[in-house]
């Protein structure tokens, strides 16, 4: 399935490129935060980013499991960057990694490196972020889709009228992944309930 787009958040990833910032995306599961990352690695690769440039690490993927230590995070990224050029460093899901703000603060004092994290857990989103990442960081607090988004992305146009496209929006939910089940309201239902289910 193509990637929304999301303009309004992919507008301030691309404003705050290459400022010595820390870029803090967070918000609830499957809101499409991941995939946000992925169109504005595309981005960097359109504008002549070097892939080499560009370090990715989702810590919900079992190969980086032996990242989720602090020093071996720090190791493996600066293993991995190159001396010449901006560092663009995306670590995903980063709430994996005990006391991961030491190695986003180590990262971010250096010249040549510009670092995005994304979290979902209550703990990420609660106050302690600011404690801990205090003064060195902008926040995006990512939302599923909006109804002009999913109303782009749905391609009901052609065959429902706009009440009938919003009446879905709101009984299928905003969450991207329902778009790909098309109507299927047992499978919509069936997600939607292991999604909402908390995890202890």
């Amino acid at each position: 399935m193509k990637l929304l787009e999301r303009k309004e958040y992919m507008s301030f990833l691309q404003r705050h490129k290459d400022r010595h910032i820390i870029k803090v995306v967070s918000g609830v599961r499957r809101c499409g935060k991941s995939k946000l990352f992925e169109l504005f690695q595309n981005d960097l690769l359109e504008q002549g980013v070097s892939k080499e440039n560009i370090i990715s690490i989702n810590f919900e993927d079992l190969a980086f499991e032996d990242l989720q230590e602090y020093h071996a995070l720090y190791q493996y990224v600066t293993a991995h960057m190159q001396p010449t050029g901006m560092n663009y460093i995306f670590l995903d899901e980063i709430q994996h990694v005990p006391h991961f703000e030491k190695a986003v603060d180590s990262l971010f004092i250096k010249d040549n490196t510009d670092v995005y994290i994304t979290g979902s857990n209550a703990y990420f989103m609660s106050g302690e972020l600011a404690t801990l990442l205090s003064g060195r960081y902008v926040e995006l607090k990512m939302l599923p889709l909006s109804f002009k988004e999913y109303y782009e992305a749905s391609n009901l146009s052609a065959n429902h009228t706009l009440r009938e496209i919003y009446e879905r929006y709101i009984t299928e939910s905003s969450f991207p992944y329902t778009l790909q089940l098309e109507g299927r309201q047992q499978d919509i239902h069936e997600y939607l309930t292991g999604l909402y289910i908390p995890s202890f």
